[in-house]
């Protein structure tokens, strides 16, 4: 398999620094095992080896175990971190999702490790992608999983195999002679990605590697997109006492839906629903008042957004 080294800097902008230590979740499937095998071979033992024990399921916390066990052989250090606590009813995957990276990105933190390293790689890309698109996603959802995610307290996270195959990863595994956990969820078919994952396994002319580059040149699309909007921000919007007021004259609609979250968040509306959203502006489209969380949205020359119900100054600043 391919060296990281140049992967890592690429990613984050600069040579990996010789004195710089890093994290690798670690599930002890084949993925994240061949990740530790590759970090390792570029990085020796500034690697650490994190795994989260989500208590989920009987024999998470023997999984976990063996994966110390392992990194104890390859000599690697390794920690579990376990997600204590009532856990939720439903919304599992997303719960533990959020759970884990909390964990770990506390972790690194806290030992001042300031990258995390994950296994995602071509074919997650390419089921990412197909699940996204059943769901109506627009160009940020339809980007895919990003390359680098920041995290709370300077830590971010690194996917550095987005370009490598899940077969590739694996025959490295087999190699080695490591025996890797399969974690059950995978074929477990009240998840979406369990069906995406069947699906591009039996459809021939889905090919992962390139709907991964796709998801990688719509990123760079949303990339540009992001930076119009910010310039389109600094233009068009003032924040005052008394709410926020957007000039979308001759604006493109994408652009509009933007500015328009970017109001909503600064009154604490974050991440409104994709077709609330559509909703909210097909109502000031058509001159009429709207409403949507704590934001009350007013249409006219301009849209005025200020709280629904008592006044209050926005939380963020602008122009």
């Amino acid at each position: 398999m391919r060296d990281l080294t140049e992967t890592i800097s690429g990613l984050i902008g600069r040579p990996f620094g010789e004195d710089e230590a890093l994290a690798v979740a670690v599930s002890g499937g084949p993925d994240s095992l061949a990740l530790l095998l590759l970090a390792q071979a570029a990085f020796g033992d500034r690697v650490r080896a994190l795994t989260v024990d989500h208590g989920l399921r009987e024999g998470s916390a023997a999984e976990s175990t063996g994966v110390a066990v392992i990194c104890d052989r390859i000599g690697i250090a390794h920690r579990i971190l376990r997600w204590e606590g009532v856990k939720p009813a439903s919304n599992i995957h997303a719960e533990a999702r959020t759970a884990r990276y909390r964990l770990m990105g506390d972790w690194c933190a806290a030992n001042d490790i300031a990258w995390l390293l994950t296994g995602h790689h071509a074919d997650d890309q390419a089921e990412t992608l197909l699940m996204r698109l059943a769901r109506g996603s627009g160009a940020t959802g339809m980007a895919g999983i990003r390359a680098t995610r920041p995290l709370a307290n300077g830590v971010t996270v690194l996917r550095p195999l987005l370009n490598y195959r899940r077969a590739e990863l694996h025959q490295g595994i087999a190699a080695t002679g490591l025996v890797a956990v399969e974690d059950p969820s995978n074929d477990d078919p009240r998840f979406d990605r369990s069906h995406a994952r069947k699906l591009l396994a039996a459809t021939s002319w889905l090919d992962a590697a390139r709907m991964a580059d796709t998801a990688a040149h719509l990123a760079d699309a949303e990339a540009a997109l992001q930076w119009t909007a910010d310039i389109a921000w600094a233009g068009r919007a003032m924040v005052k006492p008394e709410g926020v007021v957007l000039d979308i004259d001759g604006l493109p609609n994408e652009l509009r839906r933007r500015l328009v979250v970017r109001a909503l968040a600064i009154f604490g509306c974050d991440r409104p629903s994709g077709p609330d959203t559509a909703r909210l502006m097909a109502r000031l489209a058509a001159n009429q008042s709207a409403t949507l969380g704590p934001v009350k949205a007013t249409p006219g020359a301009v849209w005025r957004f200020e709280p629904a119900t008592a006044r209050r100054r926005p939380s963020s600043g602008g122009n």
